[in-house]
């Protein structure tokens, strides 16, 4: 029966409702403020009196960033780095999440599997190794240098592992009983309930192929390979120097419009664009999905 709220209880709610709305606005205003100087002069920017608000407005900083070839291949990259690495990482993270979820009972060598995918969280085999590995077998410069080596997101198989444990055993039940196997329940029970667990890790996995520049830049020799987030690290690195190579009148005009500030701000901007965009598809499920894992270990 619902009861009205008492007095204490609604200054508790206008309480919590004024902090979080605050929290809000401490996550969004650097990335206004970043927007901001990505669209103000450099002479504005290097001032530091650039707000939530651009100060003499130009959209110099996105014709450097996105006036090049380099640009839109080194971003296609990252599309199919995104596009083959996330349905890989979450096939396979299914996959070794289900045998892995059960008891020891059902599977002897549980505890055996799961501390050879846990001590690789714990321990690395260093930067030469990997590289040397991923030389050998003749991963370098291809798509698949910037995949395979992270095919197995570890993390995200115990996650998922202990959401799968946290599942009532009586569905799991009720589809053997019903002439169902292991593939069958799998796919048929777990993954459907699973939902929100998935969709989190998934927005996991795409985050980390977007927002990942380091192997990009051991991996890859040559700039057409780089994915978007290496080719921007570079640009900021040696950020006027294919400007400087052809010294056209336009591009050394262009060169005293824009900075390394508001060209840093244009290109993390444009980097995090379209995580801004898939994310608000997926909050419903992120929302639910945040907790997996927390209860069982």
């Amino acid at each position: 029966m619902w009861q009205h709220p008492t007095m204490g209880r609604k200054v508790f709610l206008t309480i919590n409702s004024v902090f979080l709305l605050l929290v809000a606005l401490l996550c969004l205003v650097p990335i206004v403020n970043i927007l901001a100087v990505s669209f103000s002069s450099s002479a504005a920017a290097a001032t530091g009196k650039v707000g939530l608000w651009p100060m003499d407005f130009t959209f110099s900083s996105y014709k450097f960033v996105a006036g090049r070839h380099e640009f839109f291949t080194s971003f296609f990259v990252s599309l199919r780095r995104v596009l083959i690495g996330v349905p890989l990482n979450m096939i396979l993270t299914i996959l070794i999440a289900y045998p892995l979820s059960k008891e020891a009972a059902k599977f002897r060598l549980r505890s055996v599997f799961v501390w050879f995918f846990l001590i690789t969280i714990l321990f690395s085999g260093g930067l030469i190794p990997w590289y040397m590995t991923a030389k050998q077998t003749g991963l370098l410069d291809t798509i698949w240098a910037l995949i395979l080596p992270g095919a197995v997101p570890v993390f995200n198989v115990i996650l998922l592992l202990n959401f799968f444990r946290e599942l009532p055993k009586e569905l799991e039940e009720a589809a053997f009983i019903d002439g169902a196997g292991h593939w069958t329940t799998l796919w048929k029970v777990f993954v459907p309930i699973s939902v929100p667990a998935i969709a989190t890790l998934t927005l996991f996995c795409m985050v980390g192929h977007w927002n990942s520049w380091f192997d990009g830049l051991i991996l890859m020799n040559k700039l057409q390979n780089y994915p978007l987030q290496s080719y921007l690290q570079s640009v900021i690195v040696k950020f006027d120097a294919t400007l400087l190579s052809s010294g056209s009148a336009d591009q050394y005009k262009l060169l005293s419009q824009i900075s390394n500030k508001t060209t840093k701000a244009a290109q993390i901007f444009i980097a995090s664009l379209p995580i801004l965009i898939v994310y608000p598809f997926l909050q419903r499920f992120f929302i639910s999905g945040i907790v997996l894992g927390s209860v069982k270990g």
